[in-house]
């Protein structure tokens, strides 16, 4: 029997389900690879492996210390370790001893850490202390992100402190070397795993640099359940509406969209702007005057400055249906990340064939070929952006009687088909697993 552990980011939506909890559909993606692993068929696969032979364990962080215990679910043992998430750049080596425990207890023939943002990935790297058997997933690169965090912000924007950002030790400045931090712990995570799954050129080259005797593993990633079906339609849209998935720190771009408007409303009047995730412009009381950090003012400042009061819509935070509807009622979603690696939200918006313009940044060109399934543009450069959304809300027909947008979505959906099928990924991850216990 060879045992695979896997340490997570989170618990898994399908156990907190399991287990009555609350959970957050952030990495919800992982669920439908764990159904597979746990429930999948057991005959022999393309590595030899049969499927029972394959033991499957989880970890993940808890932030209540009653949770600090061994759960079954199904077939699959699950543990708890406590870890503070909303201090991701502090080092806490009890994570260590944390593990310790947990690798006597699951005796992993190997371990699969998802991403390198949080400590435990270099908790669980340096307890279990053996590279050769150590797959560590890249999702970003927080010292890459470190570098580029201010995404443009004039520097008298940068320096700024709210009440917020002294209270709560929070600032632009102290954002960006809380990264740094991350990024210091995440390097040494890398150097010491043995193998790297990761799907760009951006991450492969990244991680190179930082441990080239590693073993790099290209594998695309399977996107929620939920977005698989259905498929958006120029008809069934809201005309002329603008989505952008999240907007509450720099480093995603909400700025230059900003500044990207008044040149789409001159041209498309009835444009509109929607944005997802925790909103840091909310002020319409004291309490949430007094919480909004510098970025938020910066926002509200470019907002009063283009008038764009009524054009921008906060929506809170998406659940997984709500997400998908949101998607699909959209005329455009666009990336404007100053820095991104393979974002979900440009593979879900694919899959729906959602007409997708985003930056030329990071992995986002091994995911877009711009003209043909999405729209590219310089990163940070806003003029570029109003002329991206433009060609995209221009609904006149080529020769094949389709929209530019028709088009794009038709392509979109079919190339994110492929490289995000679930059963081809889930093959692959059992042969790169297959290639590391073999040896």
């Amino acid at each position: 029997m060879k045992k695979v552990l896997w340490v997570c980011n989170i618990m898994l939506p399908v156990i907190a389900r399991e287990l009555h909890l609350p959970y957050s559909n952030r990495e919800g993606w992982l669920s439908g690879i764990f159904d597979q692993m746990t429930t999948g068929d057991t005959t022999w696969n393309a590595i030899g492996i049969p499927r029972e032979e394959l033991e499957l364990s989880v970890c993940f962080p808890v932030n209540d210390r009653a949770l600090l215990q061994i759960f079954t679910v199904g077939r699959t043992t699950c543990y708890g370790f406590y870890e503070d998430l909303n201090t991701p750049e502090i080092y806490d080596k009890d994570l260590e001893k944390q593990f310790d425990a947990i690798f006597a207890h699951a005796k992993p023939d190997m371990i699969h850490i998802f991403g390198t943002e949080f400590p435990h990935a270099l908790a669980a790297a340096r307890a279990f202390g053996r590279p050769e058997r150590t797959l560590i997933g890249i999702q970003g690169l927080c010292y890459e992100i470190a570098k580029v965090y201010m995404a443009g912000l004039p520097d008298k924007e940068q320096k700024k402190v709210t009440f917020r950002d002294l209270l709560r030790k929070d600032s632009l400045k102290q954002q960006q070397e809380k990264f740094y931090l991350r990024g210091k712990n995440e390097i040494e995570a890398i150097s010491l795993s043995g193998h790297i799954t990761g799907r760009t050129k951006f991450d492969r080259t990244g991680s190179a640099r930082i441990n080239k005797e590693a073993v790099y593993h290209s594998m695309n990633e399977t996107m929620r359940s939920s977005f698989y079906e259905g498929r958006w339609s120029l008809d069934g849209c809201e005309k002329h509406s603008i989505f952008l998935g999240q907007g509450d720190y720099p480093l995603k771009g909400f700025h230059f969209l900003l500044q990207a408007m008044p040149e789409i409303i001159e041209k498309y009047p009835d444009a509109v702007l929607y944005v997802s995730g925790n909103s840091v412009i909310s002020h319409r009381t004291l309490k949430e005057k007094l919480k909004l950090p510098a970025y938020g003012k910066y926002l509200l400042k470019l907002i009063s400055r283009y008038g764009l009061e009524d054009k921008v819509i906060m929506t809170g935070k998406l659940t997984e249906e709500e997400m998908k509807e949101r998607f699909l009622r959209s005329h455009v979603f666009v990336c404007a990340s100053v820095l991104e690696n393979s974002p979900n939200t440009v593979g879900e918006a694919m899959l729906l064939g959602v007409p997708t313009a985003a930056s030329r940044t990071g992995g986002i060109p091994d995911m877009i070929t711009d003209g043909e399934d999405g729209i590219l543009f310089e990163a940070g450069d806003s003029k570029a952006i109003a002329k991206a959304v433009c060609r995209i809300f221009d609904e006149r027909a080529w020769e094949d009687g389709k929209t530019l947008s028709e088009r794009l979505s038709e392509n979109a959906a079919k190339r994110a088909g492929r490289v995000h099928a679930g059963e081809t990924n889930y093959r692959r991850l059992l042969e790169i697993y297959g290639s590391i216990l073999g040896e």
